[in-house]
């Protein structure tokens, strides 16, 4: 009896999961028309424009590794967030004072050296290390 409520919870849990997945991607494909529709009635393109739809698609990216591998890999949402703080600061430029800059740059540092000890520790132990 108690393996057939996990198998149920276990199985509810992965529909919501997909669900949730479906959600986030069509949201994501809704939001890229968007930007594609404001740059074509701009007629005119920005790194800031490039920069977010490079992060939507991240996003797909990220659903996809998903679908096909069954796991969430860690780097992805760290790129994501390199490029995000990036974006902020190409944005925000002229009105953010020294500190802050020097604070998200530090901050971008810090995740791309995530990414650095991440890609070496599933290189120096892929048998202890799984995604």
């Amino acid at each position: 009896m108690e393996h057939q409520v996990n198998k149920s919870v276990s199985r509810t849990l992965a529909i919501a999961q997909d669900f949730g997945l479906l959600v986030v991607a069509l949201a994501t494909l809704v939001a890229i028309g968007i930007e594609i529709k404001i740059m074509v009635d701009n007629r005119f393109v920005s790194l800031t424009d490039l920069l977010l739809l490079f992060i939507y698609l991240e996003v797909i990216t990220m659903v996809a590794v998903y679908y096909e591998s069954g796991e969430l890999p860690i780097k992805i949402p760290l790129y994501i967030a390199i490029v995000a703080l990036a974006r902020y600061l190409i944005l925000d430029m002229k009105n953010i004072d020294t500190w802050r800059i020097l604070g998200i740059a530090s901050a971008i540092l810090l995740i791309g050296g995530a990414i650095i000890v991440i890609h070496y520790c599933k290189t120096l132990m892929p048998d202890k290390v799984k995604s």
